[in-house]
């Protein structure tokens, strides 16, 4: 069957070739996949530490390390729940050769940015510290690992390290109380109900991150962070792995094993033969979803019929997802989206899970579709036509897969001696999978796909749930469904799939081909541009990232919806914005958007009432209009092409693509006008409060930029290294010396400008954390003074290093992704200083980036400071602070607390209270009064 027109010759590309050439394996369903890794050192030493070193050089003179430990929430006592997380906080910031977040900062000093290369995550069964370190000198992957040896045994654990980490831990706890954060939580303890998993998240208990010891904390770190429950994992751009090695015995050989470090547990889950159902009800729920899981013991992944069991897994996951497309897709459909998928949730047990989100009381209706469904894979199976597809899908990604083995990234290396480690997942190697998945996926048949829905009945360990932002479903009903859906498969009276016809050709007329027009080389950007007869504008550039990458434009096709399809996307969209209006956030957000920007047309949030008048034919028809004209276009292609095969495509199927006799779009860049928004030219500090299930709190510290059109190339670089200081110089106060908050975001917008080459360039830089809301205004004060502080003494030469680290690092990665290429040779089309050819304005911007970097000293920085934000930066600013509603009750106790403490106030303070009690009550009697009237 071909899905994609045919090319227009040339030879076709060795590599392919090279996968068609891999010769078929041994079947024999018996034989045992490599019990040893492949292609990676890997070893024990004497005290019980595992290793895997692999030289892989993507990306270049880069390390991916990890430290795993096979200790998770699960191994706590009572009074521990939380500590495993604890833990791994206190890793970062006091060891026994580092202090007060001295890792961190080491890490950051060498352009390992915190958060996005060095990181840790607890789970349930395991702890994973990871780290993304440079190695182009000798010393920094010694210092890595021994960094990663101080995690293994030498975390500090003092009554002072506690105590200041318990407000970033507890931070993380409160954003977890969200809508998703709670649903997580109550799904979680449903699916484990039975198990000590159910009572062992790892985010802990909010009494014990407040109120832990540091000896409990020190005692669980102690009694199960051993040797033997460790691996230390390193994949890079490595000359050689024995050296790696001998760098990891270095660090870690000499540390002595405990005598008798205790077994970890198994801990089982229950199966149950009934199944669970809930019905939550979540006020400030994005939506109303189902979801239906099918819980079963990990398969073991030891032989090749293993292997092939997990392939039929796979086609009858794809096929089954395909159907569920084509259902959200017709006519008033029981959902907006539905899809499966299979996921291991502990250990010991994994789960088929079918989720999907649907209209608003419409959650039954969607049940009994997805019950329905699988229920008719059982009963009919799958066709041979939906098998062939998914298994022609199948083929293509592990061909894409080997054939860009060589691009394969050291993280992604990382994570699969992670699972090998801590779940015993074979790692075979990409050569040897693909040829056992080109041996075995033409075998295994449609029957042998379909058998697979044996394993999602009702009656295997399943747990419904549904949610909801206002009640409508309860548990009888889904009972009911699931008894109705059950006996119309006893009784046979679901019917077969009615398999749609699909086209065998995507374009079924081909295009008359275009020409070249003229043809320019770039050879500082590495691109060649063409432009073509029709107008249209190509630019490619070849690399060696990926090999397949594929761009489709859809010109010549009139968008005409019909009254069915208008319905669906319009109910969408309802359901969307009311998902808003129930978001805490969203009140937040919209006065920052109306404070900053006033009432600018293009911040103002989307009603209900804007959605009513939407023409959408007239939406379709201006959707339609901006294709007509190719000449307006310029696409941009990134990626290992080869020219002799794309420029016919791009001819037949781009160059092809008819002109308009006359300009459809027609405008001049210089004249077109910016969105109307101005900063305020004053202080505002406002609270927003908002109703909250759980208390939030959010923070936005937003300051004014302009920056002048004579030299906005360098200040727009300029005004990246500012947000990054400012972002580590502020997280190193709120949370290194205060403790207070987990994470600190700084962000710039100067979007919204008119595109013409003339005028300044007028926008914002924001300032984001969440936090306690008691101490809220207090942590702005300190932000203020940090930024006050650097604008009057400007940053240390340790910090304006760092940051030039942290930049040129991501940089070097970026020069070897396709994204980074394609976006920059975007931004050189989109520029001010463009204006015709795209070499020069990528020269521009790059030139500018380096006078930037060349430049940057502390002082230049504070100067920069100075001019770019408000000096003093206390003159003009705008702070809004989400906090949660107060109901009247709590305002009249939090006011007579404060005066019980303050005896010296007036007489006419307690009259006010004695008001504001009056109003208090009358208010709940005036409530209680409407509740009474609408109940009856």
């Amino acid at each position: 069957m071909e899905l994609l027109p045919g090319g227009g010759g040339g030879a076709p590309i060795p590599k392919k070739q090279g996968f068609r050439s891999l010769k078929p394996v041994n079947a024999d369903m018996e034989q045992v996949l490599a019990e040893q890794p492949v292609g990676v050192d890997y070893g024990t030493l004497d005290n019980g530490l595992r290793y895997y070193v692999r030289c892989n050089s993507k990306p270049r003179m880069r390390a991916a390390l990890a430290l795993a430990v096979r200790v998770g929430s699960v191994l706590e006592e009572e009074d521990e729940r939380g500590v495993a997380h604890i833990v791994e906080h206190l890793a970062f910031s006091a060891t026994k050769r580092y202090t007060n977040h001295d890792i961190v900062k080491f890490l950051e000093s060498i352009g390992a940015e915190f958060g996005a290369c060095q990181n840790a995550v607890t789970s349930s069964d395991d702890t994973v510290y990871e780290l993304l370190v440079p190695v182009d000198k000798p010393e920094l992957l010694s210092q890595a690992i021994s960094v990663l040896a101080e995690f293994s045994s030498e975390i500090r654990v003092s009554k002072d390290d506690l105590e200041k980490e318990r407000g970033a831990v507890m931070e993380e706890y409160r954003a977890s109380r969200n809508a998703t954060g709670r649903l997580q939580e109550a799904h979680w303890i449903l699916m484990m109900e039975g198990s000590k998993y159910a009572e062992r998240l790892p985010i802990g208990l909010e009494r014990v991150i407040r109120t832990v010891a540091p000896e409990t904390v020190k005692h669980f770190y102690e009694k199960w962070y051993h040797l033997c429950n460790m691996a230390v994992i390193a994949v890079g751009d490595f000359s050689d792995t024995q050296g790696v090695v001998e760098l990891i015995k270095t660090h870690f050989g000499q540390k002595i094993p405990a005598p008798n470090p205790p077994l970890i547990p198994t801990f089982q889950v229950p199966s149950h033969d009934e199944p669970r159902f809930s019905c939550f009800v979540e006020s400030e729920a994005a939506g109303s979803a189902v979801m239906i899981s099918y819980k079963m013991p990990a398969d073991e992944l030891k032989t090749v019929k293993d292997y092939r069991n997990l392939l039929a897994e796979s086609m009858f996951l794809y096929a089954l997802n395909q159907r569920f497309f084509k259902i959200s897709r017709r006519k008033d459909p029981p959902c907006f989206s539905c899809s499966a998928a299979a996921d291991v949730l502990v250990r010991p047990l994994k789960a088929n899970i079918i989720t999907s989100s649907c209209k608003g009381k419409g959650t039954i209706e969607a049940l009994e579709s997805m019950l329905i469904e699988v229920a008719r894979v059982r009963l009919h199976g799958f066709s041979e036509r939906e098998i062939s597809v998914v298994r022609a899908l199948l083929m293509s990604d592990i061909e894409s897969s080997y054939l860009e083995r060589d691009q394969i990234q050291s993280t992604s290396l990382r994570d699969e001696y992670l699972q090998h480690f801590l779940h015993d997942e074979p790692v075979i190697g990409i050569e040897y999978e693909a040829q056992l998945q080109k041996t075995l996926l033409p075998h295994i048949s449609a029957l042998e796909v379909s058998k697979c829905s044996e394993k999602l009945r009702t009656s295997c360990s399943c747990v419904i749930k549904t949610i909801e932002p206002q009640p409508s479903a309860v548990v009888d009903d889904l009972t009911n469904v699931v008894k109705k859906v059950n006996l119309l498969e006893e009784e046979g009276r679901i019917s077969s799939w009615d398999d749609e016809h699909i086209p065998e050709e995507i374009v079924i007329t081909k295009p008359n081909m275009g020409h070249v027009v003229k043809e320019l080389e770039y050879s500082n950007v590495g691109a060649t541009e063409l432009i073509l007869s029709n107008g249209m504008r190509i630019c490619y550039k070849r690399t060696d990232f990926l090999d397949d990458q594929l761009v489709y434009q859809l010109f010549t096709t009139n968008l005409t919806p019909d009254e069915e399809d208008v319905k669906i996307v319009m109910q969408m969209a309802e359901e969307a914005v009311c998902a808003q209006d129930r978001d805490p956030y969203t009140a937040f957000a919209n006065r920052v958007k109306e404070l900053n920007y006033g009432n600018s047309y293009f911040f103002r949030p989307i009603r209900k009432s804007d959605l009513q008048k939407v023409d959408p034919l007239k939406a379709c028809e201006y959707f339609s209009k901006c294709f007509k004209d190719p000449s307006t276009f310029t696409v941009v292609i990134v990626g290992n092409i080869d020219p002799t095969i794309a420029l016919p495509l791009i001819l037949q199927y781009l160059g092809g693509i008819p002109k308009p006799p006359e300009p459809i779009m027609n405008f001049n860049r210089d004249e077109l006008k910016g969105l109307p928004f101005t900063f305020p030219t004053t202080i505002y500090r406002e609270v927003v409060r908002s109703p909250m299930v759980e208390a939030q709190c959010l923070v936005q510290l937003c300051f004014p930029v302009e920056l002048k059109n004579g030299t906005m190339v360098e200040e727009i670089h300029l005004v990246g290294f500012l947000s990054k200081l400012l972002e580590t110089k502020i997280m190193q106060v709120l949370r290194f010396k205060h403790g207070q908050i987990y994470s600190v975001g700084v962000s710039v917008f100067l979007g919204g400008n008119k595109p013409s080459r003339i005028g300044d360039v007028c926008g914002d830089i924001s300032i984001n954390f969440s936090c306690d809301p008691e101490i809220s205004s207090k942590l702005v004060d300190f932000a203020l003074d940090e930024m006050l502080r650097l604008q009057d003494e400007g940053p240390s030469e340790q910090d304006v290093s760092t940051i030039l680290e942290i930049e040129q690092r991501a940089h070097e990665n970026g020069l070897q992704e396709n994204y980074y290429w394609l976006d920059k040779i975007l931004h050189s089309y989109q520029s001010r200083v463009y204006s015709g050819d795209v070499g020069t304005s990528f020269v521009i911007q790059d030139e500018g980036r380096l006078k930037v970097r060349s430049s940057l000293t502390p002082s230049t920085a504070r100067l920069a400071l100075q001019k770019i934000l408000p000096f003093p930066c206390k003159n003009q600013y705008t702070v809004v602070i989400l906090m949660p509603k107060s109901s009247p009750f709590k305002l009249l106790k939090s006011v007579f607390q404060s005066t019980r403490t303050n005896y010296g106030r007036k007489t006419k303070i307690l009259v006010g209270i004695a008001g504001l009690a009056v109003l208090a009550f009358s208010l709940l009697r005036h409530s209680r009064s409407a509740q009474n009237n609408s109940k009856h």
